[in-house]
């Protein structure tokens, strides 16, 4: 018995290692910003381990399917050739029980939430599993991408009011461009692979150049439309001191990576964006604490 716990605690320790778990830590704050939002403070124990289940639940789901889907891409692309299906640490079996149990308790959290949570679920994991999809005939994909995650705020605030009325959508739009805009940069590693093999991204469309400016001008949107979020949720000081910090943190992902140069793109990509999600997350509590 003790042997095959050993196994199943590996195997789970492999499968959360191929879908990068720890980067939930993206989408999970703004959760929990239109959670706190939608209740003008803590929502109650229930509702937000319930958020927390079934955003777990969707990225799991979402990036299990991504590695399904792309497992002959990433076994072709010397970057990505020793994830665990094409090395077949996990079979392809394996993960989609992953998936299928994801999408499960994505959808029993969404259940117990209330009905319009339930009700918008299926459209946010179908844009979800369909941005690995959009690769093959859209270099929008990026975009696509950013729409997903927009929903994290939107399923956060419905899950505490049960509906969208006075939801404040320049979060979303800021969510958007800000995926948006770190995707387009993080794609600039594989831009000649995908050339190669006939899949669409920005950098393999208009070059590294071209996707660097474009993915600075997603950047400045989305720091726009998170400025717009605090004056129409009408917080204080604090959150824009946060904003202040998600600014510099930007800033430096344009500064530290460029497209001649990619050799600091995990710094940018992990490191930066973790950080403006948690200081958005926590600027927003205080403003809302201190109001």
């Amino acid at each position: 018995m003790a042997g095959i716990m050993l196994k199943l605690s590996d195997k789970i320790s492999v499968l959360l290692e191929m879908i990068k778990f720890k980067l939930t830590i993206f989408a999970m704050p703004f959760a929990f910003i239109g959670a706190f939002l939608a209740a003008q403070g803590a929502p109650s124990f229930v509702t937000f381990l319930l958020v927390i289940l079934a955003m777990v639940g969707a990225r799991t789901a979402a990036m299990g399917f991504n590695r399904i889907v792309d497992w002959k891409f990433d076994a072709a692309n010397p970057r990505t050739a020793e994830r665990a299906i094409p090395t077949g640490e996990v079979s392809l079996k394996e993960a989609w029980v992953m998936v299928i149990t994801a999408s499960l308790l994505f959808f029993t959290a969404c259940f117990l939430l209330n009905p319009f949570t339930l009700t918008l679920s299926p459209l946010a994991l179908i844009l979800t599993f369909g941005y690995s999809l959009t690769k093959r005939f859209t270099s929008l994909c990026h975009i696509v991408l950013g729409v997903a995650l927009a929903f994290s705020p939107l399923g956060g605030w419905v899950a505490v009011q049960g509906t969208l009325i006075g939801y404040p959508w320049f979060l979303s739009l800021g969510v958007l461009f800000w995926v948006a805009g770190f995707d387009t940069i993080y794609a600039c590693l594989d831009a000649d692979f995908d050339k190669q093999q006939g899949l669409y991204s920005l950098p393999a469309r208009l070059g590294r150049s071209m996707a660097f400016r474009l993915a600075g001008l997603f950047h400045i949107l989305a720091f726009l439309f998170f400025f717009l979020t605090g004056y129409q949720s009408d917080l204080n000081i604090w959150y824009y001191v946060g904003l202040m910090l998600t600014a510099a943190a930007l800033l430096y992902q344009h500064l530290i990576v460029s497209p001649t140069d990619l050799s600091r793109i995990h710094a940018s990509f992990f490191s930066m964006n973790g950080f403006i999600s948690v200081v958005l997350f926590f600027a927003t509590w205080l403003a809302i604490a201190t109001s």
